[in-house]
C-alpha cells in the first residue's frame, strides 16, 4: 500500500501540474487504466485479507486531484468500477491466481505511474 501512495503522489503531482485541457490530454488513457487497476486492486487485495478501503481512497485522491468535469468524473468511476467487477466476477475466495493477479496490477500500476511521470511531469 505504501508503494502504491507514492504512485499515487506521483500522479497526483503530474496532474497538478497538466495544462488545461482543451482536448484529451495524451496521458488520459494511463490515467483510466490505472483507475481501472485501483478498483481491480481493491477488490483483491480485500478478498486475499486486507481489510478497508485504501484503494478507494487512491481512487478518489486521484479524481481529487484531477477535478474532472462530470463527464470525465464519470468515465473515471466507471474504471474503477469495471476493474472491481471484472475481478469479482471471476474470483470468490483468494487463490494462487488471485495472489499473482494482485502481483502484476501493482506491478503494472507503478509501471503506468512512472511512463506517466516521465513523459508528462514536470
Amino acid at each position: 500500500m505504501v508503494r502504491l501512495s507514492l504512485i499515487m503522489a506521483v500522479a497526483a503531482g503530474i496532474a497538478a501540474a497538466a495544462p488545461a485541457r482543451a482536448a484529451e490530454a495524451p496521458y488520459e488513457p494511463s490515467l483510466m487504466r490505472l483507475a481501472e487497476v485501483l478498483g481491480s486492486l481493491h477488490y483483491l487485495r480485500n478478498l486475499c485479507g486486507e481489510s478497508g478501503d485504501g484503494w478507494r481512497r487512491q481512487m478518489e485522491r486521484l479524481i481529487e486531484t484531477e477535478k474532472p468535469d462530470a463527464p470525465r468524473k464519470a468515465r473515471f468511476i466507471a474504471s474503477f468500477n469495471r476493474g472491481y467487477r471484472s475481478f469479482e466476477s471471476v474470483y470468490s475466495s483468494c487463490t494462487a491466481s488471485a495472489v499473482e493477479s494482485i502481483r502484476r496490477y501493482m506491478k503494472e500500476g507503478e509501471a503506468l505511474t512512472r511512463e506517466v511521470a516521465a513523459k508528462y511531469g514536470n
